[in-house]
């Protein structure tokens, strides 16, 4: 089989920029009105909403622009902070996780290796449980997955 990518589309991506700008919003509001109150600590309040907003902003860039290489005999996960690549063979299972809070739920793709670990799919998350697109990547990644197993 050729080589594969997997990656959010430029819709998914502007989406995810929205809700980061969303996520900044709150977090600002958040800042300013720490900052407004009479407090003595009130320099590391501000000091930790700030590493927060940070710590979110650094995830939403890594979730939507990370990619992930379907090889013939591995996978490769390309993110903003990382790389990591891993053979067909270390993996027991690939599955859908669904996530869900009080505002909403999420699905993604995740592998499971030998030892147990799971680890996310970068680029193949979905905010609707009826996406085509979602599914179309799941089915491309196992089918690679399976057919790595018959060859080995």
């Amino acid at each position: 089989m050729h080589n594969t990518w997997i990656a959010l589309d430029a819709a998914a991506r502007r989406k995810n920029w929205w809700w980061t700008g969303y996520l900044t919003a709150i977090f600002g509001g958040l800042g300013v009105a720490v900052a407004l109150t009479e407090t003595d600590e009130r320099f590391w309040w501000v000091f930790s909403v700030s590493i927060c907003w940070l710590l979110s902003v650094i995830y939403m860039i890594n979730r939507g622009y990370g990619r992930t290489l379907l090889t013939s005999d591995r996978i490769v996960f390309r993110t903003f902070i990382s790389r990591r690549s891993i053979p067909w063979g270390e993996i027991v299972n690939i599955e859908k996780r669904r996530h869900q809070t009080r505002s909403g739920e999420w699905w993604d793709l995740r592998i499971v290796r030998m030892r147990g670990r799971s680890l996310a799919i970068p680029g193949a998350f979905s905010g609707r449980p009826d996406d085509a697109a979602f599914e179309e990547k799941f089915t491309l990644i196992r089918e690679y997955w399976t057919r790595s197993a018959r060859t080995e």
